[in-house]
């Protein structure tokens, strides 16, 4: 009977990976046609979106705030004002920086260019005796690796002028924060009501299950973008590096991808400061400075903060990255990991099933 019952569970498992990866197949192949239809719902549902994961980030502090004898209103105004008065000071504080340094980039940006063609030309130099063929080879790929870095600026480019042009639709995330936080409970019982009572106890435990992997991923994870980018910060004024802010920003922000986030974020920090400095040293002081913060990160901060809370394998985060890169480009990968603790749960406790449910 165990036997048969392990049979069955790898069999139901089988099953669901190939249907998953079917799935997954065609939710690539027919992206152009429902393509259009994500982009105008998050447009419209964005603001939702956004506000429900503030809220939803904040709650558990306002809760305990709530055991400690402090009532629920006077919590929810407290958690409130901090967190969106937190994030006013530091637009106010670091957004004008932010946009000085990208404008002098982009002023500078020949300074890029005329490096980029130098180590070219020196590429050619130096492989000049080889044949014909590999250099026509080489030719191909250096236009594949032009054409990726023109479609990741064009996505970052795009990405950024979005936010902006939308600055004046999120006025309304810290409103629907507010509400969220104050009716949760609320909200919580309405939702419930469209569940059908023989599956209401299953469906909280798996909501429990979710809000106990998803909940400290998240939250762990910007503690440790947190870290990176205010140790990157430090680093960087150590080595006087001409935009030090904007760099560390993107360590931060990169950070949040798993695996590939560092090396991201890396590469334009190398790149800027080579062509700024033309220093091997600071160069090579840079990389140690970048691969000692993320050692800390990797197996001090992530395992202690962020823990076991995604137990997935290696292999399916890299899979769920790539995917996720090739969908919906940096947002994709930012979301991979999260939206795969979501199925891995889900995956789980349906595996968990009785055979009566």
């Amino acid at each position: 009977m165990f036997l048969n019952s392990k049979r069955l569970n790898f069999l139901y498992g089988l099953v669901t990976g190939i249907l998953l990866f079917l799935f997954v197949y065609l939710l690539v192949k027919t992206f152009p046609v429902y393509g259009v239809v994500f982009s105008f719902l998050w447009k419209l549902l964005s603001p939702f979106i956004i506000a429900s994961v503030i809220a939803y980030l904040l709650y558990p502090v306002i809760e305990q705030l709530h055991r400690w004898n402090i009532h629920r209103g006077i919590a929810i105004l407290f958690i409130y004002t901090l967190f969106f008065g937190g994030i006013g000071y530091l637009i106010y504080r670091i957004y004008p920086r932010i946009v000085h340094q990208v404008q002098d980039l982009v002023e500078n940006f020949h300074i890029f260019t005329d490096l980029y063609n130098r180590t070219i030309l020196s590429v050619y130099e130096y492989t000049s005796f080889l044949p014909e063929t590999v250099h026509d080879k080489m030719d191909e790929v250096i236009f594949q690796i032009e054409h990726s870095l023109d479609e990741l600026l064009s996505n970052l480019i795009g990405g950024f002028t979005g936010i902006f042009d939308a600055i004046v639709m999120f006025t309304v995330i810290p409103v629907l924060v507010f509400y969220f936080l104050k009716d949760f409970k609320k909200m919580k019982a309405y939702f419930q009501r469209f569940i059908p009572k023989k599956y209401r106890n299953r469906t909280v435990m798996v909501l429990h299950a979710i809000d106990d992997s998803l909940g400290k991923y998240i939250r762990g994870q910007l503690l440790v973008c947190l870290f990176v980018g205010l140790a990157s910060l430090i680093f960087f004024k150590l080595l006087k590096l001409k935009y030090a802010l904007l760099l560390a920003v993107i360590m931060a922000i990169t950070n949040l991808i798993p695996y590939f986030g560092p090396i991201i974020g890396a590469i334009p920090a190398a790149i800027i400061t080579f062509s700024t400095t033309e220093s091997i040293q600071i160069i090579f002081f840079l990389l140690l400075g970048i691969f000692i913060i993320q050692l800390i990160e990797g197996n001090l901060l992530s395992p202690y903060i962020v823990g076991k809370s995604v137990a997935i394998h290696p292999a399916a985060i890299i899979f769920a990255l790539i995917l996720g890169s090739n969908l919906f480009g940096v947002a994709g990968m930012v979301l991979a990991v999260p939206v795969l603790t979501v199925i891995r749960v889900i995956v789980n406790h349906l595996l968990t099933l009785p055979a009566n449910d």
